[in-house]
């Protein structure tokens, strides 16, 4: 990935290979604190592999926007995941800080792809898995 020491340039990067995230989903790196020296902003592109769910969890005190590319997904949100939104290729979503949530790729045969954007340089530090108390 290319980086600059320089807060005055303008940055190109490329995402040379996925990582495995907290949420359990393959993520392709792109704007972040460590890739770019972003203060306020990350963004990447997450690939939710067929049939294939995050764990669920949530962002401690950052927004998270999302923009759909290929795919229809299932996010279930809120204090038991009671809450269901569907989004498909085109498709923005908003998540505030701090709700528990979790994603399904809802097709058993083809990946879905998103890009994501959060108000973190460093959001996967304040991912914090969530457990469902039982009843």
């Amino acid at each position: 990935m290319s980086q600059s020491d320089s807060k005055q340039d303008v940055v190109a990067v490329r995402p040379d290979r996925e990582i495995m995230t907290r949420q359990r989903l393959p993520y392709f790196i792109g704007i972040s604190g460590e890739t770019v020296g972003a203060r306020g902003l990350s963004m990447h592109m997450v690939v939710i592999p067929p049939g294939a769910r995050a764990e669920p969890h949530s962002h401690e005190g950052y927004e998270t926007g999302i923009y759909v590319l290929e795919g229809r997904v299932e996010t279930r949100y809120g204090n038991s995941l009671e809450h269901s939104v569907i989004s498909e290729a085109g498709d923005f979503l908003f998540v505030p800080p701090s709700v528990p949530h979790e994603a399904i790729n809802l097709s058993a045969t083809e990946p879905a792809r998103a890009i994501v954007a959060r108000n973190d340089p460093a959001e996967q530090d304040r991912v914090i898995p969530y457990r469902i108390s039982p009843a």
